[in-house]
């Protein structure tokens, strides 16, 4: 199936709608040709997506079809078994908590998701989580950490829900008690940011012993066209660039500050071009991950975690 094209594709697009014609024309002169323009369809993509902007990081990020926690929960994990509710207002479907099996280790899941249809995107707020999210999450990790079960968050959020009932019901109290626990629940914590890192809401579950992007994905303080409506007053084609480029915001740039540990691959053209491709290089990661982290006492867990976050924006 020819992917869905993003704004900066038109000539990516061009040539998959051409090879899709002519794989289904047969033959061998078609089969010639083919080949053919197989070899110039994988050299632009290799050229496009080595040389993304922040902003066409950002479009990619959000691509339709890229892979969602429940894409990759059907990839990765066996033995899911979900847990609901807060235990005191609701259970927010933005944000999904569940016991799995990952390889040898048994693991605590914790995932945003966005949905699919019109529907379930209704129903996860698209992938904005409310305080009941946060309090969900934060009970089930606290069940985790009481029998050290490791606990592997995957961040797919543009940002917390903005609404006046999840800030009455206590959303930034939350996110901030959710940050304040995961630095130090005595369990081993692996985060990743599978798409979208936006601001408080990605934050308040992404505190871990390692805490990683997908190659394409990005992760902020804010979105680009937030940046931009209070920078410049308006979030057009011409500022939401300039933004996403002033917030240095992408995997690259976050590795350098030391902000990442890890920067884990996608499959040439990005994650929604090869799901499976791009999950089993996440569970590849995180199976190294977890295998190095059960090694550790719970002394020296919190120890190295404690360390890792109070150095960040040192630079002297």
């Amino acid at each position: 199936m020819v992917p869905e094209p993003l704004p900066f594709e038109a000539d990516i697009h061009q040539l998959e709608l051409l090879l899709d014609k002519l794989e289904g024309a047969g033959g061998e002169g078609a089969s010639d040709e083919t080949r053919r323009m197989k070899r110039e369809h994988r050299a632009l993509l290799k050229k496009t997506y080595d040389n993304l902007s922040p902003w066409q990081t950002v479009e990619v990020s959000r691509h339709k079809q890229r892979p969602q926690f429940l894409d990759y929960l059907g990839l990765c994990f066996e033995e899911f078994v979900e847990l609901h509710g807060d235990r005191a207002f609701g259970d927010d479907r933005a944000l999904r908590t569940g016991f799995a099996r990952l390889g040898e280790h048994k693991i605590l899941l914790v995932g945003h998701h966005k949905g699919r249809t019109l529907k379930e995107r209704q129903e996860c707020f698209y992938g904005c989580t409310h305080p009941e999210g946060y309090r969900k999450a934060l009970g089930k990790m606290r069940i985790a950490a009481k029998f050290r079960v490791p606990i592997v968050c995957l961040i797919d959020t543009p940002g917390a829900y903005p609404g006046i009932g999840a800030e009455e019901r206590g959303q930034s109290q939350l996110i901030a008690t959710s940050i304040l626990e995961l630095t130090r629940l005595p369990t081993p914590i692996v985060c990743v940011v599978i798409g979208e890192g936006g601001s408080g809401g990605a934050l308040g579950i992404a505190i871990g012993d390692r805490v990683s992007m997908m190659q394409h994905a990005y992760y902020s303080v804010i979105s680009p066209e937030g940046c931009a409506g209070i920078l410049w007053k308006t979030a057009n084609d011409e500022t939401k660039p300039r933004a996403a480029s002033a917030l240095r915001m992408t995997s690259r740039d976050l590795q350098q500050f030391g902000v990442i540990d890890d920067i884990i691959p996608e499959p040439l053209g990005g994650a929604h071009r090869s799901p499976r491709d791009a999950a089993d290089a996440l569970k590849k990661h995180l199976q190294r991950r977890l295998r190095e982290l059960v090694s550790l006492s719970t002394e020296e867990l919190l120890a190295k975690r404690y360390e890792k976050f109070r150095k960040l924006g040192q630079f002297a």
